[in-house]
């Protein structure tokens, strides 16, 4: 097993944003999605104050 594998590791979080119409939403490899924004860089910020918070 790899140290650094997110779903075995829960202290590594990869998070990505997808958009979807005019919206952007932020989501996480362990299941955490944040809200649709219309902002890019705003999504990109709850992406990274999730992964601060764990």
């Amino acid at each position: 097993m790899r140290d650094d594998d997110p779903l075995r590791n829960p202290r590594q979080h990869t998070t990505t944003t997808s958009e979807r119409g005019s919206f952007c939403t932020a989501r996480c490899v362990c299941g955490w999605t944040g809200p649709a924004r219309r902002s890019r860089e705003r999504a990109r910020t709850d992406a990274a104050e999730h992964t601060a918070q764990t």
